[in-house]
């Protein structure tokens, strides 16, 4: 299978993870006018099942170093499987609730507080399990990160009011918190050495594919709540899937599925090298991205007083210098 042996490598398939993270939510963005983002999920869903499968017969099953795809999947123990399956329903109601928060308030603020807070948990948990990298500049890294999530929010604000806002944060807070937790859950399922598999632990490859089968599995859950429990929007059912669905619809959706999977699976490709904190800090960067899209292409802040806009450079100097210190912490 393929796998990489340079920090320098592995801080640039992280740098595409943090571009697909903060990418993939426009095309839930693209899709809502034409119908809620529970119908679009499925799609989502369909497209994460459908890469890391792809990727785990090609790359996954090419190279001389691992063990290829599908004889790893066959010698995965049941812990193993377990806990890649838990890590996929954990992602899954707390990207559900992410979603949700970005239709209510935003891609501008829904990103930067949920990811933002999944970013600092996230980074914390993972040292803790896989204690890699200098400390002191991994947590200056995420201390920074942490300021500009609080900025972005005071820019927020600035520009709405009333239950919406309210709604949409404190439904991306509860998003940050479980988001915070779902990696861990799959690094736990893999082996450490990629190159020389201990026996039952799960590779890259095959550790995302059952990752996607606890998130598809999990849908049938909790998005068929969101479907019938719509947190915002109208109730929507089964039927109106097969109804309303367009083949553009439909690809739209299977495509942002696409762009998230790609980044998660060279996200943990460069753990190897990285470290499964470092590794998962830098790709949860995306917060910035998707505040990029947010403010430049969606012109979120577009009606924001004056003083808006020193806020929101200050939060992205924050977020780069944040990525600086996390990416510098592996070097120390």
């Amino acid at each position: 299978m393929y796998t990489i042996d340079s920090y320098p490598v592995a801080v640039a398939l992280c740098v595409v993870t943090m571009l697909c993270w903060g990418s993939w939510a426009n095309t839930q963005k693209l899709a809502s006018k034409s119908w809620g983002f529970p119908l679009f999920y499925w799609d989502y869903t369909l497209g994460v099942i459908l890469l890391s499968l792809i990727f785990g017969l090609t790359l996954g099953s090419s190279g001389a170093s691992g063990e290829p795809f599908l004889a790893n999947l066959s010698h995965a123990s049941g812990d193993a499987v377990g806990l890649a399956l838990i890590g996929g329903a954990v992602f899954n109601i707390a990207n559900l609730l992410l979603v949700a928060a970005i239709e209510i308030a935003g891609m501008a603020i829904a990103f930067p507080i949920g990811i933002g807070i999944a970013l600092a948990l996230g980074v914390l948990v993972n040292y803790l399990g896989a204690p890699v990298g200098n400390p002191l500049l991994l947590f200056m890294g995420v201390a920074l990160v942490a300021a500009a999530i609080v900025l972005d929010a005071l820019a927020y604000r600035r520009i709405s009011t009333g239950a919406a806002t309210t709604k949409g944060i404190v439904i991306s807070l509860a998003a940050g918190v479980l988001m915070g937790f779902f990696y861990r859950f799959v690094a736990a399922s893999m082996s450490e050495d990629f190159a020389n598999p201990v026996p039952g632990l799960l590779t890259p490859y095959t550790a995302v594919f059952v990752f996607s089968i606890g998130v598809f599995a999990s849908n049938f859950v909790f998005n068929s709540f969101f479907m019938y429990r719509p947190v915002s929007g109208t109730r929507v059912t089964y039927r109106d899937y097969f109804k309303l669905g367009t083949p553009r619809l439909h690809v739209i959706g299977i495509l942002g599925g696409v762009i998230w999977c790609i980044g998660m699976l060279l996200n943990m490709i460069a753990s190897g090298k990285a470290g499964f904190a470092i590794s998962y800090g830098l790709g949860q960067g995306a917060t910035m991205i998707a505040a990029i899209w947010g403010v430049f292409v969606w012109r979120e802040f577009k009606q924001a007083p004056k003083g808006t806009n020193t806020l929101i450079v200050l939060m992205f100097l924050s977020f780069i210098a944040g990525l600086g210190l996390i990416i510098a912490a592996r070097f120390a």
